[in-house]
């Protein structure tokens, strides 16, 4: 059967792990809801995610494919996947250490060099309508950022915020009117850069190897500073090696840093959907402090 092969109603993951690798399963363990670490005749271990959402699977792994295909970050290998399961390598966890993150910025820098095709290009066999996180993304492309950024990648999150009574009407004005001046505030123009596209630290695996791995993309063609600002966000260890390495290899912009904040309306606005008001706040004082440069 092929490893594309639809799952059956009810297949556990051990199940589809067997039918998508083509070798008997011998050990299941529970990780979450949606992922089991799954060990395979003859000793390897993998690991297996179930995604309901129509494309999430097939999403993910293009862009897993397409990183890998870069040649630059470390991705599990995709050993299979249908519309429901996907089974990728096992990333024996280590600690985080300063010299792993200089590679990784270093490798990170040479990612987004290789660039795409567009800025919201998905990955060559991906589907337009995506996901970061639970949250759907639309791949639609532009080639001018600042307003590719505001009409694919802010509003459409910021509508559904308002829509859910997350965001106040007066608190959307605020985030607009930052969107209108994005082409005064974001700096010179860069060409499309291939994003990780959700790379907040707990999609950052720090290997057993000494290398960082990339986990859970929502990869699409974007500009690189946005993969940056999201490791600010949400912390990430060792992030001034990260930087030090990404700038030997690709220095950022003059002004780089005051713009953190124009990058994380995305994600921000992201969770503003998934988690509540919470995020919403964050979102508003950095459109107010956007506003005020």
């Amino acid at each position: 059967m092929s490893a594309r092969a639809e799952a059956g109603t009810g297949e556990d993951p051990g199940a589809a792990a067997a039918r998508l690798t083509g070798r008997p399963a011998t050990r299941r363990r529970p990780l979450s809801a949606m992922l089991t670490e799954v060990t395979l005749d003859g000793g390897q271990t993998v690991m297996v995610k179930r995604g309901d959402d129509p494309g999430a699977v097939e999403a993910e792994a293009a862009g897993l494919r397409w990183l890998a295909d870069a040649g630059t970050v470390r991705v599990p290998a995709v050993h299979g996947h249908d519309r429901h399961w996907l089974v990728t390598d096992q990333v024996p966890v280590g600690l985080p250490s300063a010299r792993a993150a200089a590679r990784f910025g270093r490798d990170l820098a040479a990612l987004h060099a290789v660039g795409a095709p567009s800025f919201g290009a998905p990955p060559p066999d991906g589907p337009t309508d995506a996901y970061i996180g639970m949250a759907p993304m639309r791949n639609v492309t532009g080639t001018d950022w600042p307003r590719w950024y505001a009409e694919h990648r802010v509003l459409p999150y910021l509508r559904r915020a308002v829509d859910d009574g997350t965001v106040r009407h007066g608190e959307a004005e605020v985030i607009e009117r930052a969107c209108e001046r994005l082409p005064e505030l974001t700096g010179p123009a860069e060409r499309p850069a291939r994003l990780h596209g959700d790379l907040w630290n707990g999609n950052v695996l720090w290997g057993a190897d000494g290398q960082a791995w990339l986990i859970d993309p929502a990869a699409h063609g974007g500009h690189r500073e946005t993969d940056l600002a999201m490791l600010h966000l949400f912390g990430c260890p060792h992030l001034d090696q990260v930087l030090v390495g990404y700038q030997e290899v690709a220095p950022l912009a003059e002004g780089w840093a005051d713009r953190v904040g124009l990058h994380q309306l995305f994600p921000l606005l992201v969770h503003t959907v998934l988690f509540g008001r919470g995020y919403a706040g964050q979102a508003v004082t950095v459109a107010r402090a956007a506003l005020a440069r």
